[in-house]
């Protein structure tokens, strides 16, 4: 994230202009995510996300059927149950496709933190290209003898 957003200056100074410095988020633990029922969990106030595409959610939603979720939810403590802080996609297709708990980690951090760790999960990623993406799914069928719909199943597409 300091690449993101700078070095963090020293614990309780201002810096230029009398702004109180970015805060840093906890360490992540290494503990097996926490489960939670879907409807425990409300969307984040600080999600930079405005536009949710359906096929893109109906995809996801077919693949978390298929394979579960992949990567735990990133949460905060709030009253009556938790906010998103990363993960309101998977979130929301885990809720089409039927899932009555979903994996979760729980970080308990303000709202700049929060929006920065959402910013940063979706900055911070990059999708396989177009080759890198046929190649897969050719290897998937000479080496496992998979057919285009097993495939399409397995992926979600």
């Amino acid at each position: 994230m300091s690449s993101l957003l700078g070095a963090r200056p020293p614990a309780d100074k201002k810096t230029k202009g009398g702004k109180k410095p970015a805060s840093t988020p906890p360490p992540a633990t290494a503990e097996p995510p926490n489960e939670v029922p879907t409807g425990e969990i409300l969307p984040g106030a600080m999600q930079p996300r405005n536009g949710f595409n359906d096929d893109s959610l109906n995809e996801l939603a077919e693949s978390i059927r298929e394979n579960g979720i992949m990567q735990p939810l990133i949460v905060r403590p709030r009253e009556g149950g938790y906010e998103l802080i990363a993960g309101e996609r998977r979130w929301r297709a885990a809720q089409m496709a039927g899932l009555a708990r979903v994996p979760i980690v729980i970080r308990d951090v303000d709202d700049r933190t929060a929006l920065e760790l959402a910013l940063v999960e979706n900055l911070q990623r990059e999708n396989l290209d177009s080759i890198e993406e046929a190649r897969g799914y050719a290897q998937l069928m000479d080496q496992f003898d998979l057919t285009q719909e097993e495939i399409a199943t397995k992926v979600g597409k």
